[in-house]
């Protein structure tokens, strides 16, 4: 599994993690099974949010004995989003996960509270070491602007966004400020959404191919495309360990220019759209 700097953290992550939306909606033994075989094949990155029902549970039983080899993130919805209402947001996924700390705590999307109070609750959160680290979700680049304003640099450890092979919007102007200032990428949904290109598509048949050359799956090397640039990482979930394991391959396989130029050509990223896509 390759790993990459993630952010300002100096911490080391792997490429591939494991994403935990409608996690509760599987089988409670299926799902922790699954994310401790992700674990168990170099997917130590697990997201989370307060707003994923059981998930955060589900996976505080899955790392139980293990959160020291875990990187750990959640999210803040933004109407706990002030500077009391992150704290105790944050307090309170603590519980449900069994941890004391959070390797990164992320704003889920903007909203309505300033920035700035939000901002000076993950300052209260990481001085009391509750978090080692803060960052955002659903950012577009005026709103990381205006995170990095108040902040300052080196302080956003990561912009967590939608991204996959048919959504690649993010490529235009959101993942070049994320290089340009030091701050992680993290795609989620990389599959889409129950929309991942059939077999028997045009682009389907590109993934079919260069997966065959890999000796790997389809959604594999979607996985590795999306995690090509310098400072990206992605989050896929699935409630299938053997799932788990076809995603945790993708973290080792490196792409030829060959089959960049093609799956970029079988899944073009398309004009910049006027505001930021996110689920």
């Amino acid at each position: 599994m390759r790993s990459r700097t993630f952010g300002g953290t100096a911490r080391a992550v792997p490429v591939v993690g494991q994403g935990t939306w409608h996690l509760d909606q599987a089988d409670p033994a299926a799902a922790i099974a699954t994310l401790r075989a992700g674990l168990e094949a170099g997917m130590t990155h697990i997201d989370t949010a307060e707003m994923y029902g059981e998930a955060e549970p589900l996976v505080g039983a899955a790392i139980a004995g293990r959160r020291d080899a875990v990187f750990l993130v959640s999210k803040v919805v933004p109407g706990n989003a002030s500077r009391a209402g992150v704290v105790a947001a944050c307090e309170r996924s603590l519980k449900r996960l069994g941890t004391d700390r959070l390797d990164a705590y992320l704003l889920h999307w903007p909203g309505r509270h300033p920035l700035a109070e939000t901002i000076a609750g993950f300052d209260a959160l990481r001085q009391a070491g509750k978090i080692l680290a803060w960052g955002v979700s659903n950012f577009d680049v005026a709103d990381l602007d205006a995170a990095l304003a108040i902040a300052g640099p080196g302080q956003i450890a990561c912009n967590q966004v939608l991204y996959h092979l048919q959504e690649r919007a993010i490529e235009h102007a959101v993942l070049p400020w994320c290089q340009r200032n030091g701050v992680a990428l993290v795609g989620y949904s990389p599959f889409g959404s129950g929309d991942f290109p059939d077999p028997r598509s045009p682009g389907g048949r590109v993934l079919a191919r260069i997966a065959e050359a890999h000796g790997i799956t389809s959604r594999a090397v979607a996985v590795a495309f999306l995690t090509r640039a310098e400072g990206s990482f992605t989050i896929p979930k699935t409630a299938r360990p053997e799932r788990a394991r076809e995603n945790a391959a993708a973290g080792a396989i490196t792409l030829s220019p060959k089959d960049l130029a093609a799956l970029d050509a079988a899944f073009p990223r398309g004009p910049r759209p006027r505001s930021l896509p996110m689920l």
